[in-house]
């Protein structure tokens, strides 16, 4: 649901907001430029560099780094932006065909299937194609939420796996192939991919009034499947956890036995690549545990183990608070040695906004080597011979913790307060790993000293921030303060010492 909050924005003009974001990019990249007259980002012209085919892409602004940061050697040649969620014009289009990109070679136009950006890149394409130029154009559509009988003649909707198909066929263009094969390279990766988005709100466009919540707006607690990088209805809303709602998604794209969405299909036996992109709200840390989910599950239910996972933000909906799984079948190029699909897409991009840095070399190694703790001594606790009733230890620690543990509220609340908020949960947390020692063990050591030492273990382990590290140097200073008491003969730990 839409609040004051979500719509809060540090530029509120949408026009400046477009123009100083693409010139920002030509600020992180020397290799660009901008046309701000019809905002292309476009690759500078080098004496050094051989013909290639020339990659354009584009579509409405705010799905940043898609599209303007991808441009760069290896990726985009150029690329067209639109007002916010909406097409560039036709002749926007063609003027970077035709005056912006190296056309010598041929130039392949990559969109998403939205109607505008269809219509629009059509139009500049067939202009530029009466002007003399070699043009081809790949439209894709990959988006699994929208079924068959939804998508009649229009097909599917555009979503994140075109930056897989934009990245295959920059890289292919990069090593010199001809537009024939560059097409057929990128058509194939079109058909080949297939992905879903999932959002827990709409986003806000910039410099729009704030409306109160319709009956399209999500509740609290609802998640919605399928829904658009433009805000357009989902498949379906649900009220369920990240498991549950990973579990439909994969569902949705590779069920067989949904005729009305089977668009792909792979099993164990296919190679595939992993992308699950950052619709612009979720914070790097949710984005992981998103991804580990994605992987298990798919592993787990379908058999499939990806060759390559991809995770990071590459096609956003502004600040949606969502993310989308696009999964890509790998296929026979036909090209021989270098020009795989996982070469291309392995190989280097010199684009502000590609994240996905790792070379085929390391893929194809999947080293399996870890650090593992060395074995023998390891600073085993030397006993104080000061004893206690382990069972008295046991009963009077547990009362005191899960009432530390109940504390947690107010405590935070008094933090929140003075502090940062943590510490009524950091002291939660430490309190909870204690008593699952407590638990875990037959009994507590009858040594006070050796019995700290276990406790200093786990403090340290699981209370971080200012005071598990307090807590844990008292806690050790008390167990050096009791060694220093030892005695050659068992001694009880009374109150005096």
């Amino acid at each position: 649901m839409l609040t004051p909050s979500t719509a809060k924005h540090f530029i509120n003009d949408p026009t400046k907001l477009v123009l100083t974001a693409l010139r920002s990019i030509t600020l992180t990249n020397p290799a660009v430029a901008l046309d701000a007259e019809n905002k292309v980002i476009y690759l500078r012209p080098s004496s050094n560099s051989e013909h290639q085919v020339s990659i354009i892409s584009g579509g409405g602004s705010g799905h940043e780094p898609s599209f303007a940061a991808f441009v760069g050697p290896g990726l985009l040649s150029g690329a067209v932006a639109g007002t916010i969620f909406a097409s560039p014009s036709a002749e926007q289009i063609r003027r970077c065909i035709l005056e912006k990109v190296d056309a010598q070679k041929g130039v392949l136009v990559v969109v998403m299937n939205y109607t505008g950006d269809v219509l629009n890149f059509g139009m500049a394409v067939e202009k530029a194609k009466a002007s003399g130029l070699n043009v081809e154009m790949v439209v894709v559509g990959d988006d699994a939420g929208v079924g068959r009988k939804q998508g009649g003649k229009v097909g599917r909707r555009g979503i994140a796996g075109t930056v897989l198909v934009q990245k295959i066929s920059g890289a292919l263009a990069a090593t010199g192939a001809s537009l024939k094969e560059v097409h057929g390279v990128a058509q194939l990766t079109a058909s080949n991919v297939v992905s879903i988005g999932a959002s827990l709100s709409h986003v806000h466009v910039p410099g729009r009034s704030i409306t109160e919540a319709d009956d399209e707006e999500l509740n609290q607690d609802e998640v919605e499947i399928g829904m658009g990088i433009h805000n357009e209805p989902g498949s379906e809303k649900m009220k369920d956890d990240l498991p549950g709602m990973v579990k439909k998604m994969l569902a949705y794209m590779l069920d067989p036995e949904d005729k009305d969405r089977a668009f792909l299909q792979i099993n164990k036996s296919h190679e595939t690549v992993l992308l699950v992109n950052n619709l612009g709200g979720v914070s790097p840390l949710e984005l992981g545990g998103i991804t580990c989910e994605v992987v298990e599950q798919l592993e787990k239910d379908w058999g499939v183990k990806p060759a390559r996972v991809l995770s990071g933000t590459f096609m956003t909906s502004l600040n949606g608070l969502g993310f989308s799984i696009s999964i890509l079948k790998i296929m026979d190029t036909g090209l021989g040695s270098g020009k795989s699909m996982l070469e291309l897409l392995d190989a280097p991009a010199e684009a502000s906004g590609w994240a996905a840095a790792v070379p085929t070399k390391t893929w194809q190694n999947k080293s399996t080597a870890t650090r593992e703790k060395a074995r023998g001594d390891n600073g085993a606790a030397k006993a104080s011979n000061l004893t206690m009733d382990p069972t008295l230890v046991k009963s009077a620690l547990t009362t005191a913790l899960n009432r530390l543990i109940a504390a947690e509220p107010a405590i935070t609340n008094y933090d929140t307060i003075v502090g940062d908020g943590d510490c009524g949960i950091g002291l939660a947390r430490g309190a909870q790993a204690v008593l699952t020692l407590l638990d875990h063990a037959s009994k507590p050591p009858a040594d006070a000293a050796v019995f700290l030492d276990k406790v200093v273990g786990v403090v340290e382990n699981s209370m971080d921030g200012t005071s598990g590290a307090l807590y844990a140097i008292f806690l050790n200073a008390l167990a050096r303060g009791l060694r220093s008491q030892s005695s050659e003969q068992p001694t009880p730990a009374t109150a005096a010492v």
